[in-house]
């Protein structure tokens, strides 16, 4: 039976992500990584790179859309380790930029709410009966300042029209959370949302202000490590309570 704390990463693709560098942290912390793609190769390719550093990483295929491969996904984990301390629910899309209530196009609106809603919902059901099987269960949504109403940067009572299924979906994952995290209380599972601010996982956003990658993932690791007495069905950024 597998002693480190096992933390399973969905959405790890890109070396510039904040998934893989959240990887990078938690395995520098004793973890065992499990990160997961769509794309089996690229997840792979990255887990034999944290490996060449001595970092203790495998990789899995998962597709969160795809309820075939996620029961893939949880038999490949049952059989490996038998539990699951931590799941990241980092997986998520970003599209239509310019999309208002008035000019949405609502086949693209229900897509993008299965990637960063629906998608990771039936993910962490999925993922509970390893969770339940942990003396430590944390479970972490990566959503974004702009799914609350007064993030004084991002919020939906600050940030201009635009964006808008995007802001949508992460309002409706912080309300999954916070649901979540009461009707788990009780087992032991803390459940808190995560926004790593405005990061440089893209060329060219640094000139834009955007916070460097290592410095977005430490607020995801933050949740994945907290203290059994740590909060739960929060909103957080560096730690710190983010308003709703």
């Amino acid at each position: 039976m597998e002693t480190r704390n096992i933390a399973l990463i969905t959405g790890v693709s890109r070396k510039e992500g904040l998934g893989y560098e959240t990887a990078r942290q938690l395995a520098g912390q004793g973890y065992k990584v499990i990160i997961t793609a769509r794309d089996h190769q690229k997840a792979e390719q990255l887990a034999a790179s944290m490996q060449q550093d001595h970092l203790d990483a495998v990789s899995m295929a998962l597709d969160i859309n795809h309820a075939d491969s996620i029961r893939k996904c949880v038999q490949q984990v049952t059989e490996q380790f038998g539990r699951l301390d931590v799941l990241i629910n980092n997986a998520g899309v970003m599209t239509d930029f310019t999309s208002t209530i008035a000019t949405a196009d609502l086949e693209v609106v229900k897509s993008c709410f299965d990637s960063n809603v629906f998608g990771p919902w039936q993910v962490t059901q999925a993922f509970l009966p390893l969770l339940r099987k942990s003396s430590q269960p944390r479970i972490v949504n990566v959503t974004s300042g702009m799914g609350s109403y007064d993030d004084p940067a991002f919020g939906l009572h600050h940030f201009p029209g635009a964006l808008t299924t995007y802001a949508l979906t992460k309002l409706t994952f912080n309300a999954l959370t916070v649901k979540a995290a009461k009707e788990l209380k009780d087992e032991g599972i803390l459940v808190n949302a995560v926004c790593p601010g405005f990061t440089a996982t893209y060329e060219g956003l640094k000139e834009q202000g955007a916070r460097p990658v290592e410095e977005g993932a430490k607020s995801i690791v933050w949740a994945a490590t907290l203290p059994a007495d740590g909060p739960t069905g929060g909103f957080y950024r560096d730690g710190k309570p983010l308003p709703w």
